[in-house]
C-alpha cells in the first residue's frame, strides 16, 4: 500500500488526509503523519496501517464529541456513552475523552454547576438534582459541591418549593384534604424537595386552603 498524497483537511484544521489510490483513506492528526514519517510514495507497513486505523477512529470520535459539545454541555460519562452508542470503539472513545479534557472542553464540575443552575430554575430541588446528576455519571463529591454552592447562593431556599406547592395546591383544590396532602407531598418529592423544612411548606400551603 503506497501513500500517493498527503493533503491538509480543509474542514479539520490540524488534520491531514492520507491518500491511497487517489482517494482519502484516513484523516488523522498531522502529528500522526509526522510520527510515522509519512511522505508521498512511501510504502505503509502493517504497523503503520494499524496506527492510522486507530488514529482515524480516534479523530472521528473527537470530532463527533465536539459536535455534541457544540450543541450543549455534557459530562464525561454521558459523552462517552453517547460516542459508544454512535459506534465508536471503546479505545477511540477513551482517547477522545482524554483529548477533549486536555482541551478543556470537558469539565465535570463545571457541567454539574451549570446543570444545577439551569434545572433549579425549572423547579428541580436538591434531591432531584443529585439523582439526575448521578445518573449522568457525575462524581458524588462534585455533585455535592455543585448543589451546596447553589444553595449557598440562594437568598431564600424555601421560596421555590413554596411557589410550586401553591400552584399545585390550587390544581388539587377539589380533592379531599388527605388526598390533597398526599398528592402535594408526592409532587414536591418528585421535584426533589424533601425534609422537615419542606414539610413545613406543605403544611403552610394546606392551611392557606
Amino acid at each position: 500500500m503506497i501513500v500517493d498524497g498527503l493533503v491538509p483537511d480543509p474542514r479539520r484544521p490540524g488534520s491531514t488526509r492520507v491518500l491511497i489510490g487517489g482517494r482519502p483513506a484516513w484523516t488523522v492528526p498531522a502529528d500522526v503523519v509526522r510520527e510515522l514519517g509519512l511522505t508521498e510514495g512511501v510504502a505503509l507497513s502493517g504497523d503503520s496501517v494499524a496506527r492510522l486505523d486507530a488514529a482515524a477512529e480516534e479523530e472521528g470520535a473527537v470530532r463527533s464529541g465536539m459536535r455534541s459539545l457544540e450543541r450543549r454541555a455534557h459530562g464525561t460519562t454521558e459523552l462517552s456513552r453517547k460516542l459508544e452508542r454512535k459506534g465508536h470503539p471503546a479505545s477511540a472513545v477513551a482517547a477522545a475523552i482524554r483529548r477533549l479534557t486536555a482541551l478543556r472542553l470537558l469539565d465535570d464540575l463545571g457541567f454539574a454547576r451549570e446543570y444545577v443552575a439551569a434545572r433549579s430554575r425549572r423547579g428541580r430541588g436538591p434531591d432531584r438534582l443529585r439523582h439526575d446528576l448521578a445518573l449522568l455519571g457525575i462524581d458524588r463529591e462534585m455533585i455535592g459541591l455543585a448543589v451546596h454552592e447553589h444553595e449557598d447562593g440562594v437568598e431564600d431556599p424555601l421560596a421555590q418549593p413554596l411557589a410550586l406547592a401553591r400552584k399545585r395546591a390550587a390544581q388539587l383544590r377539589g380533592l379531599a384534604p388527605e388526598a390533597r396532602r398526599r398528592r402535594l407531598a408526592a409532587y414536591l418529592a418528585r421535584r426533589g424537595f424533601r425534609g422537615s423544612e419542606v414539610r413545613g411548606v406543605l403544611e403552610s400551603v394546606l392551611r392557606e386552603g
